[in-house]
């Protein structure tokens, strides 16, 4: 069986880990949408590079592209959100602002991706390897992660932390997302992130 590919990554869920745990996939997400819609390459795009004087970008173009951002991260962005953004940088910014606001606001909400820090366990004792991911857990990125897990075989654990924040709505909603696991004989365990220095932030 040959180890799911995955960048190792351990670290507490601190209330900026939305920025930290989904800026790389938004990067590349965002990288990958310019270059297929602007017809570039990827070497192109830097966080300083003007969208319309350095890309040559124009008012459609910048609206199919904040369209295939909706399709593809499952966030929805405001009808000013084109407003505020000149550079590349500024799309990749602008987007985990409205990523973390949606968090803020309506964590327990489907619509809302939720960032986490998934671990993936395989049966033994000891376990042969483990496989650790933060991500935003997007639709794509919950059947990548239920499928990685089916493939750890039989007693296999799929752990999810979230913020020490989230609400049990929230953790519900996390669960829900993964329905074949306990019929594979898979492991699923959900919970807020607990680690010493990581407090819950208290109701307002």
């Amino acid at each position: 069986m040959s180890r799911p590919e995955a960048p190792m990554l351990a670290q507490p869920v601190r209330e900026d880990f939305v920025a930290a745990a989904v800026r790389p996939e938004v990067q590349a997400c965002i990288r990958g949408l310019l270059a297929d819609h602007l017809g570039v390459d990827t070497e192109q795009i830097a966080p300083e590079v003007s969208l319309v004087d350095d890309l040559a970008a124009d008012s459609l173009d910048l609206l199919e592209i904040a369209l295939a951002i909706e399709g593809n991260l499952g966030v929805t962005l405001p009808h000013q959100f084109l407003d505020r953004v000149r550079t590349c940088g500024d799309l990749v910014e602008e987007t985990l602002a409205v990523i973390r606001r949606g968090r803020r606001a309506t964590l327990s909400h489907a619509d809302v991706p939720v960032p986490l820090l998934a671990r993936i366990t395989p049966p033994g004792t000891p376990p042969p390897w483990t496989v650790e991911r933060v991500i935003l857990l997007t639709p794509y990125a919950a059947q990548t992660l239920s499928d990685d897990a089916l493939r750890a075989g039989w007693g296999a654990r799929l752990e999810l932390t979230l913020a020490a924040d989230a609400s049990a709505a929230a953790l519900a909603w996390v669960r829900g997302r993964f329905p074949r696991l306990g019929d594979r004989g898979v492991e699923l365990h959900v919970r807020r992130d607990q680690r010493p220095g990581v407090r819950r932030r208290s109701a307002a």
